[in-house]
């Protein structure tokens, strides 16, 4: 965790966020996925510093050391409302970039286009636009993959995620990323949903009701990635993808690269995004 330092808590839509931050200048939001945390931009905090920006990674509501919704509402509109919140809590601008990661993306597509004049560049990573969620949907394969959607909406799943120190954990990371050691970021995982309101919390992302039913194309260029080993999301199924982003956007596969493809080759990662928000 060189180089990084928690702030104190921001406030944001009556929550009390921890945030990761680094540098200064413009924002550069980063928001995190599941099963994730903050740590996760560890490689992309620095680089984005680097170049010039006030980088900050907040834990997502629900994971510790963030605190828990009182309203017990995690439905992706309040990830999305989070984003632009944050914006403003934080200082920023019109200059200012977001960055999103799995549910982090899902909530970058919704802030980039709720508040437009927020965001001058957005970075999505390994959850393609919505646009395509029919089609993701509805191939059998990756329905397969996305067994863990429907199985959160179960009785006692809570229970099989917590069970052997969270070992369910441990096998999605690997099915994702298939060779990465994730050891690391497991640990810091796992200490953000050790408890069991957190770790429900986490689970309710994907209990938490309908999402919206339209979430038009981010107006902003938008740079999304995809790794081609993705275990999670087929990069087969994110062909097309520019078609529904915004004009001037563009789709880059990272080869050698699965889910978490920030952690696994965050050099070739990093100059993608740099390259991106600093053009």
């Amino acid at each position: 965790m060189s180089g990084l330092r928690r702030s104190r808590t921001v406030t944001a839509n009556s929550i009390e966020f921890a945030v990761l931050t680094e540098g200064s200048g413009p924002l550069a939001l980063c928001l995190h996925g599941f099963p994730d945390s903050a740590h996760t931009w560890r490689h992309l905090l620095p680089a984005l510093a680097g170049a010039g920006y006030q980088a900050v990674a907040p834990f997502m509501r629900g994971y510790a050391p963030t605190a828990l919704a009182r309203d017990g509402d995690y439905r992706l509109d309040r990830l999305v409302e989070d984003a632009v919140g944050l914006h403003e809590a934080l200082g920023g601008d019109d200059r200012a970039v977001l960055i999103g990661h799995d549910w982090g993306a899902e909530a970058a597509y919704g802030a980039a286009s709720l508040a437009p004049g927020r965001w001058r560049r957005v970075v999505t990573i390994a959850v393609p636009p919505p646009a395509l969620d029919e089609r993701i949907f509805s191939d059998y394969d990756q329905l397969k993959r996305l067994f863990y959607v429907f199985f959160f909406n179960t009785p006692g799943a809570d229970a099989v995620v917590a069970a052997n120190d969270m070992a369910f954990l441990d096998r999605l990371w690997a099915d994702w990323s298939p060779g990465y050691d994730a050891t690391e970021d497991l640990q810091l995982v796992k200490e953000c949903l050790r408890a069991p309101a957190n770790l429900a919390a986490a689970l309710d992302y994907y209990r938490a009701g309908a999402e919206p039913a339209f979430v038009p194309a981010p107006p902003q260029p938008v740079l999304y990635l995809h790794g081609d080993r993705d275990g999670c999301i087929d990069v087969a199924l994110t062909a097309g993808a520019a078609a529904h982003l915004g004009s001037d956007s563009r789709v880059e596969v990272v080869q050698n690269a699965g889910h978490f493809l920030h952690l696994e080759q965050p050099d070739a990662v990093n100059e993608q995004i740099v390259g991106w928000i600093t053009s």
